[in-house]
């Protein structure tokens, strides 16, 4: 059974704590601290395995979670880093922001590696902390909290070319006759519950091959969920090429094969407006059954005046699969030059090198967020928030500190801030005291 979505919680390993102690050493009175930094928490990694077709594992397994870093230690000695840790999916694999709803990235390429929750720094100990008027600071550093994020996982298959039609137009039939994959094949509608994958090689000197898949269940109302379109159009999006499969005869309901030829292209508009800008081809199927060839020279005519290159084919005999095949390999050929063209152009254009805006740390932002509410944002802030100790009293006087060196009592001040207001920093409510101080601490779950 293919399992194409998941819903997934990773969880990167928290920093390790600072470590407060002191020497304690025979003959070496009042020993200075000595207190190591903890250790960085565990990265988590996505990454494209080439031996993974589905989303089945994550079905069973939802929430993944990266090593803690290690406390530091006495004697200066440096907390344990934590292990990385790593999430194979398979290639193809497209990763959403749950919460937001944004595209975080897209694996397509068998290997690929991709940090998708960074673990966090360790604490320092309280060697760091010394100065010449402060000969034994008793203040550590927390670890700073691990990223962690709920992930929507989209499978998108890697072909080259995807069959499309109505139930019962004979794509399995088709992808059976041209390669090793065996579908299941009957003649009732729906016998394909799921895509299937084959991979077709023609011969000659260059030998080419691509992969075909079968996309199941199109039908009138597929793009707004009716049969099962809806759950497998997504895969015809990275499909280079269409073959458009049409029952020639109408099957046994004596349909118009036009009007389904018709109804399947404006289900595949309305589901993705650029797949309907891919190269078509179309199979006009089961030219063995009489009724088929009754209807070859109209169809013929109509689809040829509006552009399409038609092959009249016989999936169960084979007649006309060969031309049909060449035809595919031509225009995978001409996508592929296209594409390289673009690349070329692209590079061509580039005149700078790219990179990332600088990030200042520092930097940190004010808002009024309620009549006596208060929000800080920042990264650098943040972080020092998280990874301060509150219940340490040091730990406290610390943190004030750096809220009136940096600015920030003065920004709050400068906007009306009073006693009893409460100041929001990454999570933490802090409550505004009567000489201009944080004077209370607690924490909002």
């Amino acid at each position: 059974m293919l399992i194409d979505r998941a819903r997934i919680h990773v969880k990167a390993g928290n920093g390790g704590n600072g470590s407060s102690s002191f020497r304690r050493e025979k003959y070496v009175p009042r020993g200075g601290p000595d207190g190591g930094d903890g250790g960085r928490g565990g990265d988590v990694h996505l990454r494209a395995a080439p031996n993974l077709t589905s989303l089945l594992p994550f079905q069973y397994n939802q929430k993944f979670a990266a090593e803690a870093g290690g406390p530091g230690r006495s004697q200066q000695r440096h907390g344990k880093n934590g292990a990385s840790l790593d999430i194979d999916l398979p290639p193809g694999t497209i990763v959403w922001d749950d919460e937001s709803g944004e595209l975080i990235v897209d694996l397509t390429e068998s290997g690929q590696v991709f940090t998708i929750a960074q673990g966090g720094k360790g604490g320092l100990g309280n060697v760091h902390f010394k100065s010449s008027v402060r000969q034994a600071p008793r203040v550590a550093e927390l670890g700073e909290p691990g990223g962690e994020r709920w992930l929507r996982l989209e499978l998108r298959m890697i072909a080259d070319v995807g069959l499309v039609g109505l139930p019962n137009a004979g794509k399995s039939t088709l992808l059976s006759a041209v390669s090793r994959a065996r579908p299941k094949i009957a003649d009732y509608p729906f016998t394909t519950l799921e895509p299937n994958l084959g991979v077709v090689e023609i011969g000659g000197i260059d030998g080419q091959s691509f992969v075909m898949a079968d996309i199941p269940g199109l039908i009138e109302g597929a793009a707004d969920g009716a049969g099962l379109g809806h759950e497998f159009l997504r895969h015809v999006a990275r499909t280079k090429v269409l073959v458009h499969v049409v029952d020639a005869s109408g099957g046994l309901e004596g349909r118009d094969p036009l009007q389904d030829f018709e109804t399947i292209n404006a289900e595949i508009a309305a589901y993705d407006p650029e797949m309907a800008g891919k190269p078509m081809l179309v199979a006009l199927n089961k030219i063995d059954i009489p009724e088929a060839i009754d209807n070859l020279p109209r169809l013929r005519t109509a689809m040829r005046d509006a552009g399409y290159r038609v092959f009249e084919i016989s999936g169960v005999t084979g007649e006309g699969v060969p031309p049909l095949l060449q035809s595919v390999a031509a225009e995978l050929r001409e996508a592929a030059e296209r594409q390289r063209e673009i690349e070329e152009k692209r590079k061509a254009e580039e005149k700078t090198v790219f990179r990332l805006p600088e990030v200042d740390e520092r930097a940190w932002t004010v808002t009024r967020t309620g009549q006596d509410e208060f929000t800080v944002t920042g990264i650098g802030i943040e972080r020092f928030t998280r990874m301060t100790d509150f219940d340490n009293e040091e730990g406290a006087d610390r943190f004030q500190r750096v809220l009136q060196s940096s600015g920030i009592s003065a920004e709050l001040e400068k906007q009306g801030v009073k006693p009893g207001d409460v100041v929001t920093i990454a999570g933490h409510e802090l409550f505004w005291g009567e000489e201009d101080e944080l004077a209370e601490f607690g924490f909002e779950e």
